[in-house]
C-alpha cells in the first residue's frame, strides 16, 4: 500500500515496494518544514517547475542520494548543469521508471529560476504517478483548468494533492471545482499558510469539498496511507 508523507507547501514523498520519491522538495527555508533536506533519502526527485519553493532543495537531494531528477526538458537541463543526474521529460509524454510511472501534465503558472539571474526553466506541470498500482495526481501550481475534467476521465486517481492558497494557484473554490472534475479518492490540500499571502483554511476546503471526496488534512510530517 503505498504512503504518502506531506512535507509543507507542495513538497510531498511518496512510498511503496522500497521506493521512494519526492516531489517539489522545498525543505530549507521554508518556515513550516520540520524535516531537514539532509534526513531525505530517495530513488527520485521529481520538480514540477523552476521556482525556488518548488526548485528547492532538489539538486542538493539528488545529487547527495545518485537519484534522478525528473523535471521538464529546459528545467532538466538546468539540472544536469547544476551536477545532478536528470530524466527530462514534456507535457503528455509518460515513463516507466523502477519505482512506477510517472506523466507529465499541463500546469497553467510560470516557470524561471530567479536569483541574481534569470535562467528559463520551461513549461510548469503537473505529474500523475502510478506506484503500486495507486496513481497519485499533483498538479503543481496551476489555477483550474477544464482539462481537468479529462484528466479524471482517463486516470483513476486514488489521491490528489490540490493547491488551495489562491493568489499564485487555485483558491479554495477552484479546488473544490477541481474535485469535481478529478473524482479523486482523497484529496491532501498543499500550497497554503507558507507565507501570509497565502493564508487559508483547509478546513473550510473540507467542508465544501465533500460532497465530491475525502479530504485529509495533513500537519508537516504527517502520513496518510491510500
Amino acid at each position: 500500500m503505498p504512503k504518502l508523507i506531506y512535507y509543507g507547501h507542495s513538497c510531498a514523498s511518496l512510498e511503496e515496494g522500497g521506493k521512494r520519491i519526492i516531489i517539489d522538495p522545498f525543505l530549507t527555508g521554508n518556515p513550516l518544514a520540520k524535516t531537514s533536506a539532509k534526513d531525505i533519502n530517495v530513488d527520485a526527485v521529481l520538480v514540477s517547475h523552476g521556482h525556488g519553493d518548488h526548485l528547492g532543495d532538489a539538486v542538493d537531494i539528488a545529487k547527495r542520494c545518485q537519484a534522478t531528477l525528473i523535471a521538464p526538458y529546459e528545467l532538466a537541463v538546468y539540472c544536469e548543469r547544476q551536477g545532478a543526474a536528470a530524466h527530462p521529460m514534456h507535457i503528455g509524454g509518460s515513463y516507466q521508471f523502477p519505482f512506477g510511472r510517472v506523466k507529465l501534465t499541463i500546469a497553467h503558472h510560470g516557470s524561471a529560476f530567479i536569483d541574481d539571474t534569470t535562467e528559463y526553466t520551461g513549461n510548469p506541470c503537473g505529474f500523475l504517478i502510478t506506484m503500486g498500482g495507486k496513481t497519485v495526481y499533483h498538479p503543481g501550481d496551476t489555477g483550474l483548468f477544464y482539462d481537468m475534467k479529462l484528466i479524471g476521465e482517463m486516470n483513476c486517481i486514488a489521491l490528489a494533492l490540490l493547491p488551495i492558497g489562491d493568489n499564485f494557484t487555485m483558491g479554495i473554490d477552484d479546488a473544490v471545482k477541481a474535485c469535481e472534475f478529478l473524482k479523486p479518492e482523497v484529496v491532501v490540500p498543499m500550497h497554503y499558510n507558507t507565507m501570509d499571502v497565502i493564508k487559508q483554511d483547509p478546513k473550510e476546503f473540507e467542508q465544501k469539498a465533500k460532497p465530491f471526496t475525502k479530504v485529509v488534512i495533513l500537519e508537516p510530517g504527517g502520513v496518510v496511507s491510500f
